[in-house]
């Protein structure tokens, strides 16, 4: 089912009945399954689910950077600004990828060239797509590397990868992705690995470049307590589908689908000290043989006849909102 229009009218990405298969020895993996969403400029859009969901197979079809073989898209359209990014020629798409839209990856480490200098790296977007020289790229290195609040910019221009934190190596990233004032930037898992001072900071320097720079802002991640403060929208995503789409306030106070439900309680809480933690039962399937009916019903503590034979549709299930599940009522009511 499609996203409903906004009333902005044509959105800045819109990505429609998105398929992705990967062809491997033991089969082929439907690793996405008719995703669609949308994005707006100035939204953040949250793409939450645990590892394995498609959230990031998601990220790489948008950006382009699929390895094809083994990776396929079967069927879909990416839309930006209009334009379908999936049957463009490469030398525009990569005209686009930096100046339009961007990404941040998730292990800044092994991302980064550990044989270049940071500034280097951060320079050569300057050099590639801007023509400048090398000493004005050098001076948008410096600058950018203000901008993400590194100390001493200047000096620290030169240093190379393995020279700053995890949580400084982050910023670096964030300095790349931003360079070129893209229209949209997706942040793949940003604050992996990081302890929860420095994802707090650094969710925090997304936030303010977004506003600042009117970006559309795809956040993907499995942690629902890293998106609460930032995201505008959420999208849950399990076995390459999305199974909820809704307002952030919304899927906080009143989930609408097992699965999401699943994923909240999971998240430790001041209040439950001692308490046991809460976690979804079972493993996410394997996605060269997806289950019948509704993919998670083996791990559902709700599943019924019908969810073992009867794949849910995307439903609306209030305003703004939507779940498949059979029994979406019911969950919402809980």
């Amino acid at each position: 089912m499609s996203e409903p229009q906004t009333p902005t009218g044509e959105h800045l990405l819109e990505v429609d009945d998105l398929h992705v298969e990967f062809h491997t020895g033991e089969g082929v993996a439907r690793a996405i399954n008719g995703v669609n969403f949308s994005l707006d400029e100035g939204e953040t859009l949250a793409i939450l689910g645990e590892s394995g969901s498609g959230k990031s197979v998601t990220a790489q079809a948008i950006m382009g950077i699929l390895d094809m073989p083994p990776a396929k898209i079967p069927h879909g359209r990416i839309l930006y600004k209009g334009e379908d990014l999936l049957t463009m020629g490469e030398e525009r798409r990569r005209a686009l990828r930096g100046p339009d839209i961007s990404m941040i990856f998730q292990d800044a480490l092994s991302s980064l060239n550990p044989v270049f200098p940071v500034g280097w790296q951060i320079a050569e977007m300057f050099r590639k797509h801007r023509g400048l020289k090398k000493g004005p790229a050098y001076d948008e290195a410096v600058r950018l590397m203000d901008r993400v609040n590194i100390p001493d910019a200047a000096r620290r221009v030169k240093a190379y990868p393995h020279q700053f934190s995890g949580g400084m190596r982050q910023r670096i990233m964030i300095a790349m992705a931003i360079a070129l004032n893209p229209k949209v930037l997706i942040a793949d898992e940003p604050t992996t690995a990081l302890d929860v001072t420095v994802q707090a900071q650094i969710m925090a320097l997304l936030q303010e470049l977004q506003e600042e720079f009117r970006m559309g802002l795809i956040l993907i991640t499995h942690d629902l307590g890293v998106v609460a403060d930032v995201a505008d929208r959420i999208a849950v995503m399990y076995a390459g589908r999305i199974v909820e789409r809704a307002e952030v306030s919304d899927i906080y106070a009143r989930p609408g689908h097992p699965y999401t439900r699943g994923l909240l309680e999971s998240i430790p809480r001041l209040d439950q000290k001692g308490q046991s933690l809460s976690a979804i039962g079972g493993l996410p399937p394997n996605l060269t043989r997806i289950p019948s009916g509704c993919a998670f019903h083996p791990r559902c503590v709700m599943a019924q006849d019908i969810c073992r034979t009867e794949r849910p549709e995307l439903l609306d299930v209030g305003p703004m909102r939507q779940s498949a599940c059979h029994f979406s009522q019911e969950v919402l009511d809980a």
